[in-house]
């Protein structure tokens, strides 16, 4: 897994917590515009993020991101055929040893020691950054198969939701029952999607829609029993689709913000190379001129939550780190709207490149903007990738705060610079 790949992109090819109070002495940014409940920034930090990448939780700490994060969501967790959790990589969550040099304290992993790996190392940043919630993330793309075999009867989201808080949250991952305990702050549920085709092999009911509400509320229910025995209140947390036709398929929207502690809508993929045709991938509003079958935009998506009955204070926008790309691009409207040959070369899948990698070669591209729609995009007479920097996704926080609305969240945070660019100029527009 090398991405985050979302099921509006499939659908289109044809069919086109409430906020935290301050901690004394944390090291931590203040956040928030003076609004409703605060402005969350809730980041996705990626369970291979350490092998290509080699960007390891401490590398959170060094570009400054960790103190400008109110929420960390560790992604992901992956549920079995009966819906049992369990680790999709065991290495990198609690196996893999850490030198002094890798680690978030200086303090290099020593054989035999309870826990290793990613899960240690974020122990150790909630402990340099109390205020910060890290929030386990089950599913994602590659990882929704059987969340319909989970939500199905009673019995089955009883024992799913269980079996997800004994492993990640009470942390009985390995020898010893608890060595992981305290690393999670709560869930966040990312399937992909309910009523609605993702990955291929996924299992779909249309059934899925109502049982997703009731699997919210068993977690909720789970977790207010495990918090009244612990005096401690779990995050809840979910993923959601931008499309308002997924939307209305498989979540019945009122019900389901009522046990969330917030919810994080996809603000991206809208478009990629999937399609044949160059588009925008994030805009805010849908451009003029977009020649996609259905209008899709920040905007659209925000607007449908809210009119179905979404708190705005519990609404957090998704924005890119990434970009989406493709080349054997005509000459024409600066390559935007274009038929493509296929997908841009990419460092770790086609058609796809982090923010950091892109802006290495930013000489070989002039950069073209849709301020009034809100969108950005690269373009060398042949290859074409849609553009988040600083400009935009300043742009896309100054939209969040003016709407009101519950945040941000970042997909990916793996993609940013090593001075943490992008997180800075997200935290800028939020801020006002």
């Amino acid at each position: 897994m090398s991405s985050r790949r979302v099921g509006l992109s499939v659908l289109l090819v044809g069919a086109l917590s409430t906020a935290l109070a301050p901690s004394a002495g944390a090291d931590v940014e203040s956040y928030g515009h003076g609004h409703g409940d605060g402005q969350r920034t809730v980041g996705y930090y990626t369970q291979w993020s350490g092998y290509d990448r080699n960007f390891l939780v401490k590398d959170l700490v060094t570009n400054g991101t960790a103190k400008k994060l109110t929420h960390l969501n560790y992604a992901f967790g992956f549920l079995d055929e009966s819906g049992k959790c369990y680790s999709s990589d065991p290495w990198a969550d609690y196996q893999r040893p850490f030198t002094a040099e890798q680690s978030v304290d200086g303090v290099a992993d020593v054989a035999g020691q309870p826990l290793s790996g990613n899960l240690n190392q974020l122990k150790k940043l909630k402990k340099k950054y109390p205020r910060l919630h890290v929030n386990i993330s089950l599913g994602g793309w590659t990882g929704s198969k059987y969340f319909s075999n989970a939500a199905l009867t009673p019995e089955s989201r009883a024992a799913s939701v269980k079996s997800c808080l004994d492993l990640w949250v009470k942390g009985n991952l390995v020898d010893g029952p608890g060595a992981a305990a305290g690393v999670f702050d709560g869930v966040d549920l990312d399937w992909e999607w309910p009523s609605s085709p993702g990955n291929d092999g996924n299992i779909v009911r249309p059934e899925d829609k109502v049982n997703f509400t009731a699997l919210v509320a068993e977690y909720r229910k789970q977790f207010d029993q495990l918090g009244r025995k612990e005096r401690k209140n779990y995050d809840l947390t979910a993923f959601l689709p931008a499309d308002p036709v997924q939307l209305d398929r498989g979540i019945e929207t009122r019900k389901v913000f009522r046990d969330l502690t917030f919810a994080t809508l996809q603000g991206y993929d809208y478009h990629g190379s999937w399609e044949a045709t160059t588009n925008q991938q994030s805009s805010l509003r849908t451009p003029k001129g977009d020649p996609a079958p259905s209008a899709f935009s920040s905007q659209v998506t925000v607007d449908a939550y809210l009119s179905r009955g979404a708190p705005r204070s519990k609404v957090v926008l998704g924005v890119p780190f990434y970009s989406r790309g493709w080349t054997g691009v005509p000459n024409v409207n600066n390559g935007l709207f274009q038929t493509s040959t296929g997908p841009a070369a990419g460092t770790y899948e086609a058609g796809f490149e982090d923010y950091k990698v892109l802006k290495g070669q930013l000489s070989k591209f002039k950069v073209y903007r849709d301020t009034k729609a809100g969108h950005a995009w690269l373009y060398d007479g042949t290859t074409f990738w849609t553009w988040d920097d600083a400009v935009e996704i300043k742009r896309k926080g100054r939209y969040i705060a003016d709407r009101d609305l519950g945040g941000a969240m970042i997909w990916s945070l793996d993609g940013d610079t090593a001075d943490g660019e992008l997180i800075s100029a997200l935290r800028s527009g939020l801020s006002g």
